[in-house]
């Protein structure tokens, strides 16, 4: 009895919100694909989320939340190592020739071994893009169309109502709002939209309500361009991320249903901004800046909006605190999971025993928490051809980005090259208007971007090359580097002879 009463009295220190004789609870980390913070409760009005913003109002959500690269591998391969890719070395794309894939030693570290190592039954569906497996191994794989999120969740209910005496982890991950499934035939555009996995000819996908958007009514940010073209393909975008929402709906209902809703906390981002160019694959903020809402049952404070400056690199550290597994003083797991012992000639990576990040669980009722005030961006690659390495530190007041190859053009994503949005101007010729910069701009970058974020958060204004502020950018460039040596990154050698 008296080692019961201990065990509950650590449980509520490392765990403040869990109620007394509470266990692990439920996780189900939800990661959409390509989603900007465009939501209502993110203060959009032309878009329709009714159930993100009823996760929003039930828990916190955060409003400075970033991604640490805008590219779709390397970026889950952060969320499930709690490492910057430039150190677990999923640099880009894993998938066909691109081949990256992390170090065998980030197994030590890695989300999915540690949570099954902490007792839960980990389950994944839907897009998974890193690599190895033996890295990033779930127990369970469920299949599910990552374009439904409805029928995604539909096939977690097997997982919700099983009888056991383990909690789950499920990482669940759409497909959507991704480009793809064609262009849209029907259109009178010359250039003409792509359908972000949309059906065509306002079709419909299994068991969803779709909604679809007027381009007239749409708004447009500041970083793209107010065009017909734009136009459409955000009204694309936006039913995708509606019919997102409808599969988080029904998510939430089979919890209720199987009696888990008040055990499980949901974890709801996305793994970059939007895939227009001026976002995806950049460090530009449409290209960082995530939605970020975790709703946590035995919270006491509901509609939590934190300012807490928080990356994808806090993800692993945070789930594996809910978990019971992870040391606040080193910043890594309570107990480091086996590696094997690679083959000779494998380069196994350096040995991880901690996280870049750290845990968010004792902020979460917080709305201005001291000490979270700066975030760091590591991209290197997206596609194998696309290699643009860009390092960023930012905090309230200032944003520096070092274009570590400035002196090649920006690469393009296939994808993103053929977008309507960017050939209509791009045919236009150079000094055509892309955003708030120009074709030319867009494309040939300087050595670097120094931004006051405070004031500027479109990020028109490049300060680096402004005498006043020599002092400032000498500042962010020796913050920056400290970040880089802190988190092992191979590239700071380029400050010695590039």
């Amino acid at each position: 009895m008296i080692r019961f009463t201990l065990a509950i009295l650590l449980l509520a220190t490392c765990f403040p919100f869990l109620a007394p004789g509470a266990t692990q609870p439920n996780i189900i980390l939800f990661v959409t694909d390509d989603q900007s913070p465009i939501a209502g409760c993110y203060g959009s009005s032309d878009i329709q989320t009714p159930h993100l913003d009823a996760l929003a109002a039930e828990g916190t959500r955060f409003t400075h939340a970033f991604a640490t690269t805008a590219s779709c591998s390397a970026s889950r391969s952060v969320i499930l190592s709690g490492l910057h890719n430039h150190r677990n070395g999923q640099y880009g794309h894993t998938h066909a020739f691109h081949k990256f894939a992390s170090f065998p030693n980030v197994r030590a570290v890695s989300l999915p071994l540690q949570m099954s190592q902490a007792g839960y039954r980990t389950v994944q569906i839907g897009k998974y893009h890193v690599a190895p497996v033996s890295v990033f191994q779930f127990e369970q794989r469920l299949k599910g169309n990552g374009r439904n999120a409805h029928e995604m969740a539909e096939n977690c209910r097997p997982v919700f109502t099983e009888k056991s005496d383990q909690p789950f982890f499920i990482y669940f991950c759409t497909s959507d709002p991704h480009r793809g499934g064609g262009i849209d035939q029907a259109s009178k555009l010359k250039h003409k939209p792509d359908l972000f996995g949309n059906r065509p000819n306002k079709g419909a996908h299994q068991d969803i309500k779709e909604i679809f958007y007027d381009p007239a009514k749409v708004k447009v940010p500041a970083f793209l361009p107010d065009t017909p073209e734009c136009r459409a393909e955000i009204a694309q975008y936006h039913q995708s991320c509606s019919r997102i929402d409808q599969g988080l709906g029904h998510l939430v209902a089979l919890l209720k249903e199987a009696d888990q809703w008040n055990n499980t906390v949901i974890i709801y981002t996305a793994d970059h901004g939007m895939a227009f160019p001026g976002g995806k694959t950049t460090v530009y903020e449409a290209g960082l800046h995530v939605p970020f809402i975790v709703r946590h049952p035995a919270a006491r404070k509901k509609g939590v909006v934190s300012n807490a400056m928080i990356s994808h690199i806090d993800i692993a550290p945070s789930i594996l605190d809910l978990a019971g597994g992870y040391d606040a003083n080193k910043r890594g797991p309570k107990k480091l999971v086996a590696v094997e012992k690679v083959p000779n000639g494998e380069n196994p990576g350096k040995k991880e025993t901690s996280y870049h990040g750290r845990s968010w669980i004792p902020i979460l009722e917080q709305e201005s928490p001291a000490g979270w005030d700066e975030i760091g961006a590591s991209h290197t690659f997206h596609e194998i051809q696309m290699y643009y390495p860009m390092r960023v530190l930012r905090d309230r007041k200032y944003k520096l980005i070092w274009n570590i190859a400035y002196r090649q053009p920006y690469p393009f994503a296939s994808d993103l090259w053929a977008a309507s949005t960017w050939q209509a101007q791009y045919q236009q010729g150079p000094a055509a208007k892309y955003g708030n910069r120009t074709v030319n701009s867009y494309i040939n970058r300087p050595q670097f971007e120094l931004y006051d974020i405070s004031i500027d958060p479109a990020e028109t204004l490049n300060l680096a090359a402004d005498p006043d502020f020599e002092t400032t950018l000498e500042s962010y460039q020796d913050k920056l580097k400290g970040m880089q040596r802190r988190t092992g990154d191979p590239w700071i050698m380029k400050w010695r002879y590039e």
